[in-house]
């Protein structure tokens, strides 16, 4: 398994030809408390840098970007009952969606943890 990073702060795990998406620790303390989180449906497909996903905190609404194109196989329900997971464990049991991937070749230019780490440093 392979986590990639995104200059939007998403991050993507993916295991064989599925990747697990979510917003990254960064994101989630930029955004303060979390208090609504909206899902993506099973079935649904998106290109790589759509809007696939919106997380609202106490400062801001913000869109989330699919770091690939694919189609979403299962949504994390469990966060339209406790948004709060998402600062809790952002990149952990806050993750958002499982994404069938369409073209693993959309992953050669995202950043791996070294590098998106150097990436927030110079934020």
């Amino acid at each position: 398994m392979s986590t990639y990073f995104t200059e939007d702060h998403e991050w993507i795990s993916v295991d064989g030809d599925v990747g697990t998406i979510g917003i990254t620790k960064y994101a989630a303390e930029q955004l303060g408390d979390v208090v609504f989180v909206e899902v993506p449906e099973a079935g649904a497909s998106f290109g790589k840098g759509d809007d696939m996903a919106v997380v609202e905190s106490v400062k801001a609404a913000s869109d989330v970007y699919a770091p690939v194109g694919g189609e979403i196989t299962e949504g994390n329900g469990d966060l339209a009952d406790a948004p709060e997971t998402v600062n809790e464990d952002p990149e952990g049991k806050g993750w958002f969606c499982k994404m069938k991937l369409s073209n693993a070749g959309e992953l050669e230019g995202l950043m791996d943890a070294a590098a998106y780490k150097t990436f927030c440093e110079g934020l």
